[in-house]
């Protein structure tokens, strides 16, 4: 199975007209379609992309909220119609997010001994718990974790970790179809979108992805086999996000927790533990 990956293509520095028309087009909704979720006429909708009427604040939320357009970008609508951005951006760790902070905290706490990891919408690593370190630290040794540590990178180029994926042919084109259907809002950012496109045409990932075979899976999940020194480990993952944001950063936040597999792994993973200090 394929999946068609959206991306966040639109100039931004476009006027209003012009995004709502980018938005829509994602979106692939009709101006009759977007004027009744939005309570408007197909009329005035018209106006709008083409700049012969101008929209209010409430009317461009409205609008947005109609096309699910994700919090960082219903703000770059508002700047284009002349407003101030409404949903605030607020750093992780600050006294904001505290609340979101202390739940993130605790989920990670609560998954050990297994790995779990804390990422933004570019699949970077913001947090991790005892386990993640751990597995990153044998899959990295003897480097350090770099910063920022980027999961698609990891997996996908050459380097240790990829080495160490010992059924990488089957991870890489799920990772890169997970890419686009974990995107906020089904669309993924600008600098996402790029290190997609770039890591698609690695030549065996493009080789891979032309590959139907790697389009069949025989299994319900794909997990993931690790090869730590002389243990081989079989994870899988969830994905957790926050059900009602308000706040960009928050929004775009996602926890990866990993479980064993199997028992062998369960065993094998109390083992690497128990004998090493994070």
């Amino acid at each position: 199975m394929t999946y068609a990956v959206r991306m966040w293509q639109a100039d931004q520095s476009a006027d209003f007209g012009e995004l709502l028309r980018h938005w829509r087009a994602v979106r692939r909704t009709s101006q009759l379609d977007l004027a009744s979720v939005a309570s408007t006429t197909p009329r005035y909708v018209s106006f709008v992309e083409t700049g012969r009427a101008r929209p209010s604040r409430e009317m461009v939320l409205r609008l947005a909220r109609a096309l699910d357009v994700p919090l960082r970008e219903r703000n770059a609508l508002l700047l284009a119609a002349g407003f101030a951005p409404r949903y605030p951006v607020a750093q992780l760790g600050s006294a904001q997010l505290g609340r979101v902070e202390a739940a993130l905290t605790s989920m990670l706490d609560q998954h050990e001994p297994y790995p779990a990891v804390v990422m933004d919408r570019g699949w970077n690593v913001l947090r991790v718990n005892r386990g993640a370190r751990l597995l990153f630290g044998r899959l990295l040794a003897p480097d350090p974790m770099p910063t920022p540590a980027n999961v698609l990178r990891l997996m996908i180029e050459p380097g240790p970790v990829r080495r160490s994926v010992l059924n990488w042919a089957a991870v890489a084109p799920a990772l890169l179809e997970r890419s686009g259907r974990e995107a906020v809002g089904g669309v993924l950012d600008r600098d996402t979108a790029e290190l997609v496109r770039r890591l698609r045409a690695l030549p065996d990932v493009a080789e891979l992805l032309a590959d139907p075979a790697s389009a069949s899976p025989t299994a319900p999940v794909i997990d993931v086999r690790f090869a730590l020194g002389d243990e081989v480990v079989e994870l899988f993952s969830l994905v957790s996000t926050i059900g009602t944001p308000t706040d960009v950063t928050a929004q775009e936040l996602r926890v990866e927790a990993f479980f064993p597999t199997d028992d062998d792994t369960r065993a094998a993973w109390r083992r690497i533990s128990s004998n090493v200090k994070v």
